[in-house]
């Protein structure tokens, strides 16, 4: 069942529920929910001002129209009456080229003005800061060697220092994270010398590109520009995503692709709804619904290949693929349903399920065995190759005796198989991954700063990167006690917000059939519940980074229900506008409010202490 609706604020738009499911108001689905528009209870609402939706057409339904863009806004558009009144008035060539391409000049300025702020004394503070230490240099030896290597104790002070002297060794290290990140973060290093800006410019790159990114992909979600705009902003204003985007850490480049996962997939879902728009013709078909072949989808590829390289960067990722993966074909599952399928489970599983566990596991498998090219062209002579690389040589192979599974643990195989006839390379690289397993889930080391995820979402403990204390005089210090920190965490405002509009989600999905507030839970739960399987693990809120497009998204789409729908008296919309507005401008002052601890500014003790709302903050 569809019905229009006008929450996303900017436009009236078209959204999937589900009938069959779970109960529909009929309310809201106006005349198609009964069998003609003079029923009664429609006659005496009409006396109270009421107008039942009209039908809308099946292709529609399918794809609801984009609110802007070459193709959909005319070639001449009138001018703005809100221009007019304060007395601008633009040549109508301009106004009508500005209005065509709106949906991409809006999102570019956002993203502009994020990059801007990313960019900004980038090497500042001018040395290595918390796990830069391990990332900047296996970027290098990436480049340099193929493989991560050893570094002596002193390197850090050796390559900040002046002159710089780069201790270089070439015999291998073991590391506990694939290498995809790191070969990114060695391209900046490449270009821009090992240097802070050299080794965070591509971080920062991937961050402003994802504030463009998630502005378009808002714009899509919602079919409105101006949503569009507002979750791009909200983006380059999150003090996470600012400070993960200005530090050469890995799980900002894991959000970079998740999103980007995510983005493909929306574009695949009205490529493919529109391509069974065109086949149906005037309305539902069960026989071609069922027997319809959606045929070749290069933007699912383009996903797996994206969920691919977030697995290459960090083993979050590998959640994102069974997440994404089921998401996707629930939307085939909706589309073939509305296509008229009657039995839209079966024709689902039988049409769709292997293509879209193609395109996203088995793609993403393959990206990431390409990502160990370098470990696996390494030399397989002791020492001379990655870590492990010669552990198979000469080795025979046997499959393990025991396999530690997700809530299972520990569990014996029944019996053991010969393994030999795999390539040495293949095994050794498996033996190196069972000891990156082990470390990375045993890993109980206390830490400082390391936090429960369960306190993630409202900030309950940040990570500092950075901290000085300077006296009277130095460093710019004018009081006679000065702090300067880069705090990783949130614009408190956006995401405290961002719990009241996961709870809106939440409601939109379960209880309205909302499939855009699915496909933002969906989002968000690829990047945080996993975690709650580690919990006596050492983990820290800045991981929380991968999921920040998908709590913007929410905020988003509260505050397009905070605007009103599109068909809403003015005094309605005057009134949501302004509290939309002063939400978004509340959320930009908190961002500047807390922009010196973002930023390693040297700030007074006192305005230092300020800042600290809370006592797990320090």
């Amino acid at each position: 069942m569809w019905r229009v609706t006008g929450e996303t604020g900017a436009e009236t738009t078209v959204v999937e529920t589900t009938a069959g499911v779970g109960p529909v108001d009929e309310q809201d689905l106006g005349d198609a929910a009964i069998p003609g528009a003079r029923a009664p209870w429609v006659r005496r609402l009409a006396a109270f001002g009421y107008r039942a939706p009209a039908p809308v057409p099946a292709a529609q339904r399918l794809v609801p129209p984009m609110p802007d863009g070459p193709g959909v806004t005319p070639a001449v558009v009138a001018p703005s009456p809100l221009l007019l009144r304060v007395g601008i008035r633009l040549p109508d060539g301009l106004w009508s080229w500005l209005c065509r391409w709106s949906g991409w000049l809006g999102p570019l300025l956002v993203a502009l003005f994020g990059g801007l702020l990313r960019f900004w004394h980038l090497s500042s503070p001018d040395g290595i800061i918390f796990d830069e230490t391990y990332y900047a240099k296996d970027a290098y030896a990436l480049w340099h060697g193929g493989f991560e290597t050893n570094w002596p104790d002193t390197a850090n002070a050796q390559i900040v220092g002046h002159p710089q002297v780069i201790p270089f060794k070439s015999d291998p290290a073991f590391v506990v994270h694939p290498p995809v990140g790191k070969w990114i973060i060695g391209l900046g290093e490449h270009f821009f010398g090992m240097h802070p800006f050299g080794w965070r410019f591509m971080v920062a790159l991937l961050g402003t590109a994802s504030i463009l990114m998630i502005a378009r992909i808002a714009r899509r979600l919602f079919r409105s520009t101006l949503l569009g705009c507002v979750a791009g902003l909200l983006l380059s204003v999150d003090g996470l995503h600012f400070v993960m985007s200005r530090t050469a850490l890995l799980d900002l480049i894991v959000m970079f692709w998740i999103l980007a996962g995510f983005g493909f997939l929306l574009l695949d879902r009205d490529r493919t709804r529109a391509r069974i728009a065109r086949r149906l013709g005037d309305g539902p078909d069960a026989a071609l619904a069922h027997r319809m072949r959606l045929g070749l989808r290069p933007y699912r590829l383009a996903a797996g290949v994206c969920v691919g390289l977030a697995c290459s960067t960090k083993w979050s990722g590998m959640y994102v693929a069974a997440f994404f993966g089921l998401m996707t074909v629930f939307w085939d599952l909706g589309a073939r349903r509305l296509a008229g399928a009657r039995r839209p489970y079966r024709t689902t599983l039988l049409r769709d399920g292997l293509p879209a566990f193609a395109s996203i596991v088995v793609v993403s498998a393959g990206v990431y065995l390409a990502s160990w090219s370098g470990w696996l062209a390494s030399s397989t002579k002791p020492g001379m190759g990655g870590y492990g690389r010669d552990w198979a040589v000469g080795r025979r192979g046997i499959s393990t005796e025991y396999v530690t599974l997700p809530l299972a643990g520990r569990v014996k195989m029944p019996f053991r198989v010969d393994m030999t006839w795999v390539p040495e390379g293949l095994r050794s690289l498996w033996h190196y991954h069972s000891q990156m397993y082990d470390f990375n889930v045993n890993l109980h080391s206390p830490h400082l700063y390391q936090s429960n995820p369960w306190s993630w979402l409202v900030l309950g403990r940040p990570v500092s990167f950075y901290y000085q204390s300077p006296k009277f005089g130095q460093s710019g210090c004018s009081a006679s006690e000065c702090a300067s920190e880069v705090l990783a965490i949130g614009t408190p405002l956006l995401w405290w917000a961002g719990v009241a509009a996961l709870a809106y989600c939440l409601y939109r999905w379960a209880l309205r059939r909302d499939w855009r507030a699915g496909a933002v839970l969906c989002g968000l739960g690829a990047g945080f519940l996993p975690w709650f399987e580690y919990q006596s693990r050492t983990i820290f809120l800045f991981y929380a980074v991968a999921f920040v497009p998908f709590i913007v998204l929410a905020v988003t789409m509260l505050v397009g229900a905070l605007i009103g729908p599109a068909g809403a008296t003015p005094e309605r919309r005057l009134v949501g506008s302004a509290a939309a507005g002063v939400l978004v401008l509340l959320i930009v002052w908190n961002f500047l409010y807390f922009y010196p601890l973002y930023t390693g500014q040297v700030i007074p003790m006192d305005d230092w202490r300020a800042r600290m709302w809370f006592t797990s903050w320090i």
